[in-house]
């Protein structure tokens, strides 16, 4: 199969609608163009396909939520899960509802209360979280150009009156042990990490192959942990809109409002496209439409 030729094909003929937004809540993710478009597939055995805008960088939002749940993971190990749960939420991403009823708990780590958790866990364990956060991927994608964008990042720290406020309800129900502006200024440094399709997917590599990254040669998580994460990201990745994803897409990923989608195949490869119109959900809508495409064609989901 000429993989390229394929992307090249699912692009030609995505439907040129008028639909989707930029995100603008955060005001620089409003300035990027709309008509971005970037796809890049790695496999475990070192083939890349690439598309489009793929070598351009962009922030990668809430998709960083699952490399500090991975760090997270190996530090706390099962720990972790009495701090957050693991359940689809059903709710936005940014969403305070539930977390009165499960008492300052969670529903899953990809959503904004889960991630802001897993940034207090962190806060514990790394002398210096930015920079460790840091390291820890570049050596996942071998990679040390990665970096974060810092105009992003200030633009979410003057806007994250919300992430605020689930930070201190959680904190009356004693599940936040660090200072708020210690996690906030984590968090939103973390969201603001920037990379390019070809960097993305080189990144996630590990979680299609057991926890052991072909890129940086080293096991990252045990076989089990990375079952569990995938798991996460199938069932939490999309936000309110996870089911959509699995049924239209059948792979585990993870979403961010600047546009991007991360998805595994495991044992075979990761993949990750990018671009910014969203959907009413907060998720890229040519993104999803594209993956949908692509694992249909193929003839390869974990279904």
């Amino acid at each position: 199969m000429d993989v390229n030729h394929l992307i090249a094909d699912i692009h030609a003929k995505l439907p040129s609608l008028n639909t989707g937004k930029v995100a603008d809540y955060i005001p620089e993710l409003g300035k990027v163009s709309p008509d971005k478009f970037g796809v890049h597939a790695m496999t475990i055995d070192g083939r890349a396909f690439s598309f489009g805008d793929a070598q351009e960088g962009f922030s990668i939002q809430s998709i960083a939520k699952v490399l500090t749940l991975t760090m997270a993971y190996q530090r706390l190990g099962h720990d972790l899960w009495k701090r957050v749960d693991v359940e689809p939420s059903g709710t936005p991403f940014n969403s305070l509802i539930q977390l009165e009823s499960d008492r300052g708990i969670p529903r899953n780590p990809m959503m904004n209360a889960g991630a802001l958790v897993v940034c207090d866990v962190l806060l514990d364990y790394l002398a210096n979280p930015k920079a460790d956060l840091l390291e820890f991927v570049q050596s996942l994608s071998c990679d040390v150009t990665i970096g974060y964008n810092e105009t992003v990042a200030a633009s979410e720290r003057a806007h994250s009156d919300r992430n605020r406020a689930l930070v201190e309800f959680m904190r009356s129900f004693g599940n936040i042990k660090n200072g708020t502006d210690s996690i906030l200024d984590f968090y939103c440094s973390l969201c603001a990490l920037e990379m390019n399709c070809a960097q993305l997917s080189n990144t996630f590599l590990f979680l299609a192959n057991k926890g052991f990254s072909p890129i940086c040669r080293k096991q990252i998580i045990t076989g089990n942990m990375t079952k569990r994460i995938n798991a996460i990201m199938q069932l939490c990745g999309l936000y309110d809109e996870a089911g959509e994803f699995a049924f239209r897409v059948g792979l585990p990923g993870k979403s961010g409002v600047g546009g991007g989608i991360v998805a595994v195949l495991p044992g075979d490869y990761a993949i990750a496209v990018w671009s910014p119109p969203l959907n009413r959900k907060g998720n890229s809508h040519f993104g999803m439409a594209f993956l949908e495409q692509f694992t249909t064609r193929v003839g390869g989901s974990i279904f």
